[in-house]
């Protein structure tokens, strides 16, 4: 039985008052002994009390199923001679999979192709007629199929009113109604999460962020256990034509595919200041999260392992297999939120899921409680013992700068950048190459150190992207991610900052050396590993604040985030023809030149047997020189100034004046 409550003047009524209107409600639709007489009633009475019974709830436990909604009460008698009951009219709606969507026949085949051609016409730079002609064909076929009444999802339905009784319940009730399944479930289901946070030491503020972290992609909550009869209540009993506010709220926060989407998302700009977003961004953050707690721990637990011994010690942990018996020690398996279906029978597809569960946790944990807390955890969980490692110089070394010139130098770096290094012998290691030798100031070079500054440098840009981009999807994250943290713009902040001034090598003469990109992005992740040592996580966070984040913009109005290769896929996938594979482009190594540690590889792509360009190593003017071959990457040009006009104006005019005062400096040092 369905039970409603009643609000009067802010107040609940009692259940003994429920169970009484109910009570009173429950009578006859169409008494036996009064069909007469109603036949017999004025147009206007009949037609008050028919929109008295619109939209009620009626019932006939006899019949299955045994309660519908009242959408007309028609009073029509076809024979005169007999006397029948009128007749209920309920509009209902087909299930998708016995219409034409879900038609296996001749029908689907139809509606899948127009699909598909007017998907690849929305992503062409330009559209023949004649494929024009053949979508408006498909869907004129279409629009025939649609009007059979075979076809039809929307059908109406009449029933005698012969032996309905009312409910005095209406549509709207049984809309909510229907959500007492997930209601309860997600009742239970925070009840028990409360044994998780026992079992990890921390209670989440946000329960939201804890179950998220718990729910497998495969789940999906549609009204409890049996969704095909919460579909089928809803359409006989709830609301006929229910409205949620705008369509396209349904559609905003879903993935899509297409290059023209991509572009179209991928030319929004960022947010200034930090939004929600309805969009899962678990799956991005959690292994980034998890890779920096394995590389901090790392680092700390073996200070004489260098890069490459990390790096192999990190990849054994982070393997599914490792992982999942960490999830195993939480019971994660207990409190996933997944579907029961053929996906998770197997124990290796289960326990990969588990230990994506697990660093969805361990991503959880970090976006609430901060690294530290993230640390805890998986310290807990991976080492038995607290492992205490040596400490030199705890409170600090700057003594030393007094006896040593190397350190002596630095401070002037320290000054260009606002940041007094508590222990200066992590700045000074962080410049050290990987060419000078062991030393007693340093202890080694700087490649332990850009280890764990690129794991640093990944989780701050990752969580900054996360909160001031909230229509992005994972993949386009990625992307503006990828733009930010690489070898060029690591090496360009660099140079900036003047650090190859700074930079300690094995040259004796004391010139100034021209560093190569690669060395340079490598002295920033090592400073941004020695800033985070030295300091934390916030003063990373305000140096990318200040040296990284803002050119995000500029990446993002030069489309700075698609990488030729990627850009020439995508342009190549644009020119492709219905029913036909796409034709991508093939890469052909011509020459290898150069020792194993140091190569440059000469590199021609193909296109439909054609070379359309010819490069060595980073370079991109093959692609550039067949430019027009694309008719895309011109559509994506025009598209992005016709965006921000007076953006890209702006953007030009102080790339202009800083080349004019570039330009004005190196005239005065010549004179």
């Amino acid at each position: 039985m369905i039970v409603t409550f009643t609000i009067i003047k802010n107040e609940v009524l009692s259940m003994h008052q429920v169970l009484l209107y109910v009570l009173r409600s429950s009578l006859t639709l169409v008494p036996e002994e009064q069909i007469a007489d109603m036949l017999q009633w004025e147009e206007l009475d009949w037609q008050k009390y028919a929109e008295e019974c619109k939209g009620m709830i009626v019932t006939n436990p006899g019949m299955k199923p045994s309660s519908v909604r009242i959408d007309q009460l028609d009073r029509e008698q076809f024979n005169p001679e007999v006397i029948t009951f009128p007749i209920i009219v309920h509009f209902g709606i087909r299930p998708a999979q016995l219409s034409y969507a879900g038609d296996p026949s001749k029908t689907c085949k139809l509606w899948k192709s127009y699909v598909k051609l007017r998907h690849l016409l929305a992503n062409s730079p330009k559209v023949k007629q004649m494929d024009k002609q053949k979508l408006t064909q498909r869907e004129e076929a279409l629009q025939k199929i649609r009007q059979k009444n075979t076809m039809r999802r929307e059908v109406t339905v009449e029933l005698s009113s012969q032996g309905f009784w009312k409910t005095g319940i209406r549509s709207d009730v049984c809309q909510h109604a229907m959500m007492l399944p997930v209601l309860t479930h997600h009742i239970r289901y925070h009840q028990c999460l409360m044994h998780l946070d026992k079992l990890i030491g921390y209670i989440f503020k946000e329960r939201c962020l804890l179950q998220l972290a718990m729910t497998h992609p495969s789940h999906h909550l549609n009204f409890g256990m049996n969704p095909d009869h919460a579909r089928n209540s809803l359409s006989n009993c709830g609301i006929r034509q229910p409205k949620y506010g705008d369509r396209k709220v349904h559609h905003m926060y879903m993935r899509k595919k297409g290059i023209n989407t991509l572009i179209n998302i991928m030319s929004r700009l960022g947010q200034d200041d930090p939004s929600p977003s309805r969009i899962d961004h678990s799956r991005i953050i959690s292994p980034v999260c998890a890779c920096v707690c394995h590389s901090v721990h790392l680092y700390y637990l073996f200070p004489g392992l260098e890069e490459g011994g990390l790096a192999t010690y990190r990849t054994a942990i982070v393997q599914n297999q490792h992982l999942a018996m960490l999830a195993k020690k939480l019971e994660l398996d207990r409190f996933m939120l997944y579907a029961h279906g053929p996906d998770l029978c197997r124990e290796s597809d289960l326990r990969h899921a588990m230990a994506n569960c697990f660093e969805a946790l361990i991503g959880a944990v970090y976006l609430e409680g901060g690294l530290d807390e993230a640390r805890q955890l998986f310290g807990r969980l991976l080492f038995n013992t607290e492992v205490t490692p040596p400490v030199q110089e705890p409170q600090t070394d700057r003594h030393l700068i007094e006896t040593s010139p190397v350190l002596q130098k630095l401070t002037s770096f320290e000054d260009s950048i606002g940041v007094l290094f508590t222990h200066v012998r992590l700045l000074a290691r962080a410049f050290t190459l990987r060419t000078v030798g062991f030393n007693h100031l340093t202890l080694g070079h700087n490649q332990r150190m850009e280890f764990l500054g690129d794991s640093i440098m990944q989780l701050v840009a990752t969580e900054y992207l996360f909160i001031h981009f909230p229509d992005h999807h994972e993949g386009h994250l990625t992307l503006l991610r990828s733009s930010l943290v690489n070898n060029r713009t690591q090496a360009k902040v660099a140079e900036e900052l003047g650090m190859q001034d700074f930079a300690i090598t094995n040259d004796k003469t004391k010139r100034p050396v021209a560093l190569r990109t690669k060395t340079l992005a490598d002295l920033l992740e090592s400073f941004i590993a020695a800033l985070y040592i030295d300091k934390d996580l916030e003063f990373v966070h305000t140096f990318m604040n200040v040296c990284f984040f803002p050119r995000l913009k500029e990446f993002i109005l030069n489309q700075d985030w698609n990488d030729p290769k990627s850009q020439l896929q995508q342009c190549c996938l644009t020119l492709r023809t219905e029913g036909k594979e796409p034709d991508i482009p093939l890469y052909k190594t011509l020459q290898t030149v150069g020792p194993s540690h140091a190569r440059t590889y000469t590199v021609a792509v193909y296109f439909k047997g054609e070379r359309i360009g010819c490069g060595k190593g980073p370079s991109r003017s093959g692609l550039q020189a067949k430019f027009n071959n694309f008719p895309q990457m011109a559509h994506q040009k025009r598209f992005i100034e016709r965006k921000y006009r007076q953006e890209l104006k702006e953007m030009r005019r102080e790339r202009e004046r800083q080349e004019r005062e570039s330009d004005d400096g190196d005239d005065g040092g010549r004179k």
